[in-house]
């Protein structure tokens, strides 16, 4: 994994952890645990083949390799390896789907420009947003 802001360092969800909330980052974020709720990152999501992820999804790139239900938006590729599973309403620039994958899923295609538009609009609101807390 590349981290886009971040010398190769990139966020982890371990196999173990639960996590319900909001994730909002800059940099590559590989989960491998449950995550329930929102993801947001202009770099890639990697799930794991143990991720069990339920929410909305908006990132850079994806490779899928284990459980997504919920809304996914990629502005770039969309990966699904052998024996993902996939199901629930995705936005993407280009696909790519293993012998193995389940795709249940409502699926549109946008240009590169689109994708690019969407995340930046997301980094202008945060920009924007006052922060709630300022952790060294």
């Amino acid at each position: 994994m590349r981290g886009t802001d971040n010398n190769g360092q990139y966020s982890k969800i371990e196999k173990n952890t639960i996590f319900k909330g909001a994730i909002h980052s800059k940099t590559d974020i590989r989960i491998d645990g449950t995550v329930e709720g929102e993801v947001v990152t202009t770099g890639k999501v990697i799930f794991g083949k143990d991720a069990k992820v339920k929410g909305t999804v908006l990132c850079g790139n994806a490779d899928v390799e284990g459980t997504f239900d919920g809304e996914l938006t990629v502005s770039g590729t969309l990966n699904l390896k052998t024996g993902s599973n996939l199901k629930g309403k995705v936005r993407i620039q280009k696909l790519i789907v293993e012998s193995g994958a389940t795709f249940n899923a409502n699926c549109s295609m946008h240009s590169a420009e689109d994708g690019v538009k969407k995340l930046k609009k997301v980094n202008e609101k945060e920009e924007e947003a006052e922060p709630v807390a300022n952790i060294l």
